[in-house]
């Protein structure tokens, strides 16, 4: 991976005493601990600056602050990892600079240039790499966001900005395969809207109908389109896959669906070892056809905090549609043990994804 050669000059504050006695590494929960430190830059006046390393703690912000009033924050995901050596190991970092960017453009915000976040990234995993667990199945988990911070009540693009990195040790997101339900009523994204920027407000909107199919013993949903309710597009806040007679399918990208990272990493591998891929739509009919002929074969999310997540049932029109059991799963239990093997650097990364800190 080429690292950017432009440096950024970033201010370190070091916390008087570290919080990582606090970490038990043997009941790791998902973004309930964070680690000592935190990059933050502020945009105003036309440029980034005042970028900075210090303690995790509180922001203090005005109630007239715009992000609070007006949405525009948006966020990424990755993950760093430690090899067998104890050196750490970061997951494409250059692809969620693009996709970051992405979603500037779309929600009228600044870009990040990729010298600032990278440089913050990489000073901050190295004043914090004590807190990357090494163990199967856990991770250090990066989050970047922006959002925008003007004191002003009115509907126009902030003037002002700040962008913060911070991180937390985490396990497992999902302990076991998810049962999931076929949205047919509510919408997360519409043609022409924000569906594939990682903006806060996506994951807002899912929050309810997500809660309604819990109290009928789901996990998760499967979003459809806005239209008729008919074409898969996303699972929860994951890609979704299909292995149908060994063909991967996926629905295709669009204004309406992410560009996940995990998905590009997945699809990648399967074209290597020979499979073919499909991405096109997908109807929900399909999938209920291809259950009743012995087809579908496996069904998963794929995304930065799940990595893959196995679906083990599929709740549609009120009837429920079993999948094969996880260990019968040829390629998704191939491809989720060879992309653990890469990061954290067991298997040869033939496509540069990851970064030595």
């Amino acid at each position: 991976m080429i690292l950017t050669k432009e440096v950024v000059k970033i201010d370190v504050q070091k916390i008087t005493k570290s919080r990582i006695s606090e970490l038990d590494l043997k009941n790791l929960t998902f973004g309930h601990l964070f680690s000592d430190h935190m990059f933050v830059a502020d945009y105003r006046n036309g440029h980034w600056e005042k970028a900075s390393i210090m303690p995790y703690d509180k922001i203090p912000m005005a109630p007239s602050i715009s992000a609070l009033h007006y949405g525009q924050t948006i966020f990424e995901g990755l993950k760093a990892y430690k090899n067998e050596a104890g050196e750490v190991l970061v997951s494409r970092p250059l692809a969620n600079v693009k996709r970051m960017n992405v979603s500037c453009e779309r929600m009228a915000m600044p870009i990040v240039p990729e010298e600032l976040f990278m440089e913050g990234l990489i000073e901050l995993l190295k004043l914090d790499k004590s807190w990357v667990p090494a163990a199967a199945g856990t991770s250090l988990y990066i989050r970047p966001f922006m959002f925008s911070a003007d004191e002003y009540i009115g509907v126009k693009p902030s003037e002002t900005y700040k962008f913060i990195i911070f991180t937390a040790p985490v396990g497992a997101y999902y302990s076991t395969p998810l049962r999931v339900l076929v949205e047919t009523n509510y919408i997360r994204a519409v043609e022409g809207g924000i569906g594939y920027v990682k903006a806060a407000g996506n994951y807002g909107r899912s929050l309810f109908p997500t809660s309604l199919a819990k109290k009928r013993g789901y996990e998760q949903i499967i979003w459809t389109d806005a239209r008729n309710h008919r074409f898969i597009e996303e699972s929860g806040t994951m890609n979704v896959m299909f292995v149908i007679d060994d063909i991967i399918i996926t629905p295709p990208l669009g204004d309406t669906i992410l560009a996940g990272i995990t998905r590009d990493s997945v699809l990648t591998l399967a074209r290597d070892w020979g499979y073919r891929v499909q991405e096109r739509k997908i109807s929900i009919d399909e999938i209920c056809d291809a259950h009743k002929r012995g087809t579908l074969q496996e069904a998963f999310g794929t995304g930065t905090a799940a990595t893959i997540a196995h679906i083990s049932t599929i709740g549609f029109d009120g009837k429920d549609y079993d999948l094969p059991p996880v260990p019968e799963r040829i390629f998704s239990n191939r491809v989720s043990k060879e992309l653990d093997d890469i990061r954290r650097g067991k298997a040869n990364d033939k496509h540069g994804w990851m970064m030595k800190i």
